[in-house]
């Protein structure tokens, strides 16, 4: 149980670093940037924003320990979405492997965030 809780917060927070405090602080202080991962894909630039902002709602939803599981899977499905048309985008778009592999490798930590949290929530539960 124990192991299950250290891999849950280590890939969660991790999670939450990237897909949230990042964008938002390069938002802050480097706004001339907040459109450097879309822009080269030519999405508009009110889509870098919605994305900033759906992506910090969703990975401050998984942080929040005792949320509705309905809001966690959902922030989980966005978060998966998000990075899944991303590789997407890069790989039709540029074909960059740099860029195609980071939001695969981020998918897979989130993978084992949603795999450790469905642990947790089912921990104990199949005891008689």
């Amino acid at each position: 149980m124990k192991r299950i809780k250290i891999y849950y917060w280590l890939s969660t927070t991790f999670i939450f670093l990237f897909e949230a405090i990042m964008p938002l602080t390069a938002t802050i202080f480097a706004p001339d940037q907040y459109n450097a991962g879309t822009k080269p894909l030519g999405y508009p630039d009110y889509f870098a924003i919605s994305l900033i902002v759906c992506k910090i709602i969703g990975a401050t939803a998984l942080m929040i320990p005792r949320l509705n599981p309905k809001i966690k899977e959902w922030a989980y499905a966005g978060l998966a979405f998000n990075l899944f048309f991303a590789a997407l985008s890069h790989i039709i778009v540029d074909g960059n492997i740099g860029y195609i592999l980071m939001p695969i490798v981020v998918g897979i930590i989130l993978a084992i965030s949603y795999i450790n949290n469905e642990k947790l929530k089912n921990y104990g539960k199949n005891e008689f």
